[in-house]
Formats: C-alpha cells, sequence, structure tokens
C-alpha cells in the first residue's frame, strides 16, 4: 500500500521521532559527534531549520521547522544513509539501525513549540539517564539556557519571545523546566508524532487543512489516540 505523504505546511513547526531498531544506535562519543555533524550538513543542504534536539541511546528527537515540503524528509535520510554506514563500519556491525522511517507531525505553535522543546530537552531525566538536564551532553537544553551555543541551532521566534535580551531567555527557559509538564499533552505530543496526526486545537487544525500538503486528521485534544509503544 502507498504510503500517505506527511504533513507539510508552510512556515510551521514540526516534531520528529527517529527510534532505534534493535539496540543502542549510539556506542561511544564519536558516535554522538558525527551524528551532530551528519545532522549539521543534512540540515544546511534541505534548509531545516532545528530548534531541539536530542540523542539519546535507543532515540532521537528534533524539533525543526522545514523550508518546503521534502525539507524533513530529504535531511532524515541524507543523516541516516551516512550515519548507519559510518556507524556500522566503526563497531564492525551490519544491518539496519532505526526502525523503519522517522516520525513527524505538525504542531501548532503558540500552544506546543515550548512543549515540544521542553519534552526534548527533558528526554534525558524522563528516561532516567541523568537527574538533570543540563548534566545530559546530548541535547539542545545547555544551548536554550546559554551554557553552550550550538552553531546549527536556529532559535524560534516563540523561543526570542521569552526575552527581551539572551539572559532572560535563558532564565525565563530555566523556569519553565522547572515546573512539570501537563501529562496529558505531553502524551497527546508523543502519540500524534507517532501516528503523524496534526496536533493542535481545533482551529488550527481546521486551518492548517487548507494548506496542508495532504488531507488532515486533527488529534483533538479531548480525544485519546491510539497508542503506538514508545522508546523516547
Amino acid at each position: 500500500m502507498t504510503r500517505l505523504a506527511r504533513h507539510y505546511v508552510p512556515e510551521q513547526p514540526q516534531h520528529v521521532i527517529l527510534q532505534g531498531f534493535t539496540g543502542p544506535a549510539f556506542l561511544d562519543e564519536g558516535d554522538y559527534l558525527y551524528f551532530l555533524a551528519c545532522l549539521a550538513d543534512a540540515a544546511r543542504v534541505a534548509a531545516l531549520a532545528i530548534h531541539a534536539w536530542v540523542l539519546m541511546p535507543e532515540a532521537v528527537q528534533f524539533l525543526v521547522t522545514p523550508s518546503f515540503q521534502s525539507s524533513v524528509a530529504i535531511a532524515m535520510q541524507a543523516v541516516s544513509r551516512r550515519y548507519v554506514e559510518t556507524f556500522n563500519r566503526r563497531h564492525g556491525r551490519r544491518g539496519a539501525v532505526w526502525r523503519g522511517g522517522y516520525r513527524a507531525t505538525v504542531i501548532e505553535p503558540e500552544r506546543y513549540f515550548l512543549l515540544a522543546s521542553q519534552v526534548i530537552d527533558h528526554a534525558p531525566v524522563r528516561n532516567r539517564l541523568v537527574a538533570e538536564p543540563g548534566n545530559y551532553r546530548w541535547s539542545s537544553y545547555t544551548h536554550h539556557t546559554g551554557l553552550r551555543v550550538d552553531s546549527f541551532i536556529k532559535d524560534h521566534p516563540i523561543y526570542g519571545a521569552l526575552g527581551n535580551t539572551p539572559l532572560e531567555r535563558y532564565r525565563a527557559y530555566r523556569d519553565l523546566g522547572a515546573h512539570s509538564p501537563d501529562e496529558r499533552e505531553v502524551d497527546n505530543l508523543m502519540q500524534s508524532t507517532l501516528n503523524e496526526s496534526m496536533l493542535g486545537s481545533p482551529a488550527y487544525c481546521e486551518w492548517a487543512a487548507q494548506t496542508a500538503n495532504r488531507r488532515a486528521m486533527p488529534l483533538l485534544l479531548r480525544d485519546r489516540p491510539q497508542k503506538v509503544r514508545l522508546r523516547t
């Protein structure tokens, strides 16, 4: 059966998940560094704006804004192909590293952008890899809180609106992370991405459906989507 094209709405952000296949997708520091180099190169070629990212042993997540319909697909395919070849060669392995293709969905920026960014940056804590997000090297948390500069990140206007100066934005972002997000909204975000169902208010989904590249199937907040097993 032919696979439906993923949603694309001009200038709207997307949450992206790529899951490991059989075991860790990263075995040492060199793997993480090489994946980031692949990501930066692919994003530049595909004109994909990256706003947040996290690399974990069994999954990676991104918050991005594509500049054209196939921008995400081009970047993800390039990263996956290049990384897998080098990963297998370095570790004497064969076969797939990722479980199928990536999953992605359009999200309503005013309602979900900061939530998605926080979910991504705090994923290592939720998965008990570290006690504090700032202790995890392989995410964009330290970029968003001013402890490091990730040159390939393009800050979104919603992040920029957190403060008039960088210090104000760093502080505001840290303060957001100090409060636990609504678990129902986190679940809606993750499930909508894995199910590739557009996520937003009814009004937003109705608007987005007018410009989406295919018929949108909105995920309303009152609905409970079909569960997909998470490894994020």
